[in-house]
């Protein structure tokens, strides 16, 4: 489909982007930005902001500075006199260009700003509708089909994940209020954003335009209809991807039935990613009573692609339908209306044999290897807490996977290894035991990860410096052990595997060796 024109009907009432750079140096100037709020509200009101509890942020922001100003307009919706807004802001630009509605010598605002901040210390502004600037379990406590939310923890993660690299091209799929698309504007040279929402589109223009990020080529349909056969070197979506009985609310229903959009969304993909290109999904999946929740998602990964899945949490059927009843403020609502809703979303989970749904993101690479029939793909659940920006441990991930696809257990005894950085080891046992129960390496970077080791592979980890090859480290542990080392090197390859694939171990490339 064609670009959305700044004329359609569904943006008449959202505001005009053209002087959005006036608009932006006014916030900048009030120090509206994510560090000028945290100094001014504090940790605790600020906090109770991302929680959508805004009475701490009001009772901080009752002085008449700037700042104060502005964090009533735009993030607490509340009306100030128009002779403050005109102190800090362009008032008659505002109000013409639709930012601001003047009435009776007050002003409010027409949409939620908020600032964000970028990686790199940028300052940047999520534009979203009034009272949705954070979604998800706190819940908006909006039914309007056409909502456009603004970010949240899903938002934050799926940018955490994204491999960071220079592209050509950049694809975001269900773009919402645009903050994938604002983020791949810094390294992508062309950026795409598509939704079934016409609004959000919008949006999205006004995302980029008020954060000074260069615009997007928007486009207005569902999955990959609007893009064609075109490819990109990567892909991001953070779809509507809730399980739910109909498609009431279009941010947050997928209007398939059960995992249907998420498997389709991700099943297409292959066909739109170019060489060496990564696609980034969150999504959501049924845990039915007749398969493994892994091979039901081993079936989504398109052919030609290696992929990495990682479930991060599992609710059963009644948690999640509360979850997103309370998210549309159906809780608030008729207690018959509500009671019929939640029987609907329990009737939907029967009929399909879903006894729970299982949360977490998707990555994909482009690869030779996996056109050739040898894709590697790893698929495991990690509830516990990881360091992000994990989008440089992602992209380690598939490096690790490319090396051991290369190296048979020779090419591994032969190999050169080190410690990764910040890998610690613990001593599991009772208080005074001669030796420990068994020990573990564990990570202190990225997914932080554990994992138990024998007195092989602690020793074995514990002396990898780069110096010597793994054969010979292992031959210097049998003699200390008194094992044989045939059976020694034997035994020890499929160890090593593991704490390669698990980041544990960094192979040195062949050139790269320290000196024996």
């Amino acid at each position: 489909m064609g670009h959305v024109s700044m004329t359609s009907l569904f943006a008449a009432d959202l505001p005009s982007a053209d002087r959005a750079p006036q608009l932006r140096a006014a916030l900048l100037a009030a120090a509206f930005t994510a560090d000028g709020l945290l100094d001014l509200l504090g940790a605790s009101a600020y906090a109770a902001l991302a929680r959508s509890e805004t009475v701490p942020a009001l009772r901080a922001t009752r002085g008449d500075s700037p700042l104060d100003t502005l964090v009533r307009l735009f993030l607490l919706q509340r009306a100030v006199p128009a002779e403050r807004a005109a102190a800090v802001l362009p008032l008659a630009e505002c109000v013409a260009d639709g930012w601001l509605t003047e009435t009776a010598g007050e002003v409010r605002a027409t949409v939620d700003v908020r600032p964000y901040g970028g990686p790199e210390g940028d300052d940047w502004f999520i534009v979203s509708d009034l009272g949705c600037a954070v979604g998800g379990a706190g819940g908006i406590g909006s039914r309007e089909k056409g909502v456009v939310l603004g970010i949240g923890g899903a938002s934050t993660t799926l940018a955490g994940i994204t491999v960071r690299e220079p592209v050509g091209s950049a694809l975001d799929v269900g773009t919402g209020s645009g903050i994938q698309a604002l983020h791949a504007a810094q390294h992508a040279t062309r950026v795409t954003a598509t939704d079934l929402n016409p609004r959000a589109l919008e949006f999205t223009r006004l995302t980029l335009a008020l954060s000074g990020a260069a615009p997007a080529d928007l486009r207005e349909g569902s999955l990959y209809e609007p893009v064609g056969a075109e490819t990109f070197d990567l892909i991001v979506s953070n779809p509507p991807f809730v399980i739910s009985p109909g498609a009431r609310l279009t941010y947050r229903d997928g209007g398939m039935a059960g995992d249907d959009l998420c498997r389709t969304l991700v099943q297409q993909t292959g066909d739109r990613l170019n060489e060496g290109g990564f696609a980034h999904f969150l999504a959501n999946w049924e845990h039915a009573e007749a398969e493994e929740w892994q091979d039901r998602l081993r079936a989504w990964v398109p052919a030609g692609c290696d992929a990495w899945i990682v479930q991060r949490e599992v609710q059963d059927i009644t948690q999640y339908a509360e979850l997103w009843l309370r998210d549309s403020g159906d809780h608030r609502s008729d207690p018959a209306e509500y009671e019929a809703r939640y029987d609907a979303w329990l009737d939907e989970f029967e009929a399909r044999g879903t006894k729970g749904v299982g949360f977490g993101w998707i990555t994909l690479r482009k690869s030779a290897a996996a056109a050739a029939g040898d894709a590697s793909v790893v698929i495991e659940e990690w509830p516990h807490a990881v360091e992000q920006p994990l989008g440089p441990a992602v992209e380690a991930h598939f490096a690790r996977q490319d090396y051991l696809r290369e190296q048979d257990d020779a090419a591994l005894l032969a190999a050169h290894f080190t410690l990764a950085t910040e890998v610690v080891q613990e001593q599991v046992g009772l208080p005074g035991a001669e030796d420990p129960e068994h020990v573990v390496l564990r990570q202190n970077r990225g997914m932080r990860r554990a994992t138990k080791v024998d007195a092989v592979g602690a020793g074995f980890a514990g002396v990898c410096d780069g110096s010597l090859p793994a054969g010979r480290i292992l031959d210097a542990i049998a003699q200390l052990m008194n094992e044989d080392p045939v059976l020694l090197r034997d035994r020890t390859p499929q160890a090593i595997r593991l704490l390669v694939e698990e980041g544990f171990l960094e192979p040195l490339p062949p050139g790269g060796r320290v000196a024996e």
